[in-house]
Parts: structure tokens; sequence; C-alpha cells
């Protein structure tokens, strides 16, 4: 399989997106270091999207084709990206839409189910540090809540006047219905969105689903150091 990688960088990291599998990605130090974990997290990937457990070899057959880089003055250490992808910037396919949507929702109910299972919500499962954007979030509960409350925002940078809550799945659903009611949707127009950061429908699918796994990632491995990997719903794969 040949994985379209889009690398966003500067001197303090590296962050790689999967073109062909959106949503995927990986982190480093350097380029080459996050390039090596994407073979990795491609069959992590498509067992989380199909259900089925990629074969053995899968990883070792796996080319990495880099189809764009951008260096970056954000904190791309920290996951802070403003990338999009040319394949971003084109008109959208209802069935491509529909697609796209279904994983959306998919990470939600997923990330859900990870949620649920975790017996103490209260406890810290990361150290205390500050990112970008602030305190990253410690226990399973602030990484809910952070996590949820992009609806509004990932839906306003498409255009959506949206709402965050009562949980992850309804609001994320009644974005989307929002969005359909809207009659050109599918024409997936660019916008230049908050701090001068370009947009579109299909990179707002894209990053829905990229920060579900972000905080997904931490929450389930924190919680199954502390509870067990035998306790904690491994929706996602993390542990393969």
């Amino acid at each position: 399989m040949n994985l379209e990688a889009v690398l966003e960088y500067n001197e303090k990291g590296c962050l790689v997106y999967l073109q062909n599998l959106p949503g995927a990605f990986s982190r480093g130090k350097t380029a080459e270091e996050a390039f090596a974990k994407l073979p990795a997290e491609s069959a992590r990937f498509e067992h989380w999207k199909t259900g089925k457990k990629p074969p053995e070899n899968f990883e070792h057959e796996c080319t990495v084709l880099a189809v764009l880089k951008k260096e970056s003055t954000l904190n791309t250490e920290d996951a802070d990206s403003d990338v999009i992808f040319d394949t971003e910037r084109q008109p959208l396919s209802l069935e491509e839409y529909e697609r796209q949507k279904a994983l959306a929702l998919k990470s939600a109910r997923d990330f859900q189910r990870l949620y649920d299972s975790v017996p103490d919500k209260s406890i810290e499962l990361v150290q205390r540090r500050t990112a970008f954007y602030g305190k990253v979030p410690q226990t399973a509960e602030e990484m809910y809540a952070h996590t949820m409350n992009v609806n509004s925002y990932y839906f306003g940078e498409a255009g959506i006047d949206a709402e965050n809550g009562p949980d992850i799945l309804s609001c994320r659903e009644k974005g989307f219905a929002a969005l359909e009611r809207q009659p050109d949707f599918l024409k997936n127009s660019v916008r230049i969105g908050s701090y001068d950061e370009e947009w579109s429908l299909y990179k707002v699918l894209r990053r829905f689903i990229w920060h579900d796994r972000i905080h997904a990632k931490a929450m389930y491995r924190g919680a199954a150091a502390i509870f067990g990997k035998e306790n904690i719903c491994d929706s996602f794969f993390f542990g393969e």
C-alpha cells in the first residue's frame, strides 16, 4: 500500500498525516522518526476503519510517498496544525462525503466507548503540562470535554453554527444535519477562518477524526497503564 504522507514541520518537531487515510497521523522529533511510524499507524487505522485486522505482512508492504511538505511556525510538537491538503481543496462527491462523515461519526461513537470503559474518570492519566492551547487535559473527564468541545469550532470553520454537548456523538450528528441543510455544501469551498487558517469541509472531516485519535490515544494508554489494558475498551486498536 502506498502511504501518501503530508509533512508539517519545524525545528521543534514534525506532524505527518496520511492523505489517503484522512485522520491517520504520526509524530516525531524528525521527519524520519515520524515517517517510520506510518506503517504501524496505517495498520491500526485500517483495522479501526474496516473492522478487519490487516494481514501480518501489511506493514512491510507499505511504501511512504511524501506528497506535500509545509514548514510551520506553529507548535507542531504539541499537534498545533493548520495545513490543508491539495485534495481538501477539490469539490466533494456525495459518496466521499458520506464515507468520511460515517468515519467521523464512528470515531465519536468509539471515543464514547473508550471513555465509558475508564473506571475512574477523575484520575490523572498523563503528567501535568501546558501546550499552545493551555493546560493539557489530564483526566478522562477533561479529555472527553476537550474533544467534544471542538464541535462548534470545527463546524464554525465550515460556516455552520453548531453547539457542544450533551455528548460527543449527538452534537456531531446535529452539526452534520445543519451542514446538510446548506444547498451547496458539497462545493467544499476553501474559507479563511480563525487565525487566517484555510479551511474546507473535507479538512473539517479529517480534523474531527485526527483530533479524536490524538486524545483517544492518550486516554487509552494512560488508562491501560493504570487500570490494566484488559479493563479498557481498545476501540481504536492502539494496543496492537
